[in-house]
């Protein structure tokens, strides 16, 4: 199985990586609603579902593979330390800002709601949670994982931080 990934991402590396984003970001809202919310399979919101995956592939998929390759490319540093907290500080001062912002407008949009109203009720929240956990995240990955992983790395992490992204958007 990783040898067959391992070519996938070789041959279509954004095509792989935005497919593998979609599923685990839906798997990410599956245990949302099942492991956290204890929905239940009846209760399951297949559109919930439908929205992350959605989101995961269309949108998120192609803007972190392009992301980790803007960051691998643009930041070069001499001091490996000093050049790994560089790329964490501009992932957590540029993309994560803007991506929580996305997703959570995103979301909004999908479900015919107001943006407005999203981003006031959830994106400090959002955010301040993401600097608990990401910052280490992304140490670890810029430092000891090849960039053609490093989205992979991230998607596995984000299964818990989908499901908790998935609940902080759907509370009303």
């Amino acid at each position: 199985m990783l040898r067959w990934y391992q070519r996938k991402l070789a041959s279509r590396p954004l095509l792989t990586q935005s497919v593998t984003t979609a599923v685990l970001f839906a798997v990410g809202d599956v245990a949302a609603q099942q492991a956290v919310e204890k929905k239940g399979i009846e209760k399951h919101e297949l559109a919930r579902t439908g929205r992350m995956f959605l989101y995961g592939g269309a949108v998120f998929g192609p803007a972190a593979t392009t992301w980790y390759k803007i960051l691998q490319r643009s930041i070069n540093l001499r001091n490996k330390q000093a050049e790994m907290l560089a790329r964490v500080a501009a992932d957590q001062l540029i993309f994560a800002p803007t991506f929580i912002g996305v997703f959570l407008s995103s979301m909004a949009v999908m479900e015919g709601g107001s943006v407005k109203e999203k981003l006031n009720r959830s994106y400090k929240p959002a955010l301040q949670t993401n600097y608990l956990i990401w910052p280490l995240v992304q140490a670890a990955n810029f430092t000891l994982v090849p960039l053609e992983h490093r989205v992979l790395v991230v998607n596995i992490v984000s299964i818990g931080w989908n499901c908790y992204l998935s609940m902080v958007n759907s509370q009303k």
